[in-house]
């Protein structure tokens, strides 16, 4: 089976992802590049070995995750949906199972918040690892002065952790935020849809999501 390693490594999806970054950049968005792919493939596989899951569907989440963004290279307007029909595409020369190359697939395709949800496990570990990427470094270098509310909720994240409890079973955002940057308002204003995403695909995984700020709980 084509593993995560020759995903990664594969030419064509990472020239995808270049391509995808750049135009977001054009766009005034936040980083969308192969570091932002490479975290959310590793945070979505160490969810679902935390959780118990195979080898096998943790190797799904991490391709999964690696390719999620992929379709940004042909429009952001429903470049879930766009990714994954291009991960069919490819995935389609390569050694995987008709059912492994459908969930993948399936997973990329639900993994934007203001089209789909989370379906199986390794849709939500795609999820939860892509919506939890929460860092200053995914602002663009550009004056500050030119920040909008995207750049600022980012750039006021000096720290961010997701961590796991699998006993607890719960799955915890812990984050400290500059409020002199960013207030809780815009913060909230940006993000409040991706976390109850993130709190449904943890439900699918039989965990509750925390979101913790500043060390006080604030969902």
């Amino acid at each position: 089976m084509v593993t995560y390693k020759e995903i990664r490594e594969n030419e064509e999806i990472r020239e995808y992802i270049r391509k995808g970054n750049a135009n977001l950049g054009v766009l005034g968005y936040t980083d969308h590049s192969v570091a932002h792919c490479a975290i959310v493939a590793e945070e979505a596989g160490k969810i679902l070995e935390m959780f118990g899951y195979s080898e096998h569907e943790i190797e799904l989440a991490k391709i999964a995750g690696f390719m999620h963004d992929i379709g940004n290279c042909v429009n952001r307007s429903r470049h879930a949906e766009y990714g994954g029909l291009l991960a069919n595409e490819i995935l389609k020369g390569m050694d995987i199972s008709l059912q492994d190359r459908v969930t993948v697939i399936s997973a990329i395709g639900h993994h934007d918040e203001s089209t789909g949800r989370a379906m199986d496990a390794v849709s939500a570990a795609l999820i939860i690892a892509d919506k939890t990427d929460v860092r200053r470094n995914r602002v663009r270098e550009k004056e500050k002065a030119t920040f909008d509310i995207h750049d600022r909720v980012n750039y006021a994240v000096t720290e961010s952790k997701l961590s796991m409890n699998a006993e607890e079973k719960t799955i915890t955002l812990n984050l400290e935020v500059d409020e002199k940057i960013c207030t809780m308002y815009e913060y909230f204003e940006i993000f409040l849809g991706r976390m109850m995403m993130c709190r449904s695909a943890a439900e699918m995984l039989g965990a509750g999501f925390r979101l913790r700020v500043n060390g006080s709980k604030v969902l």
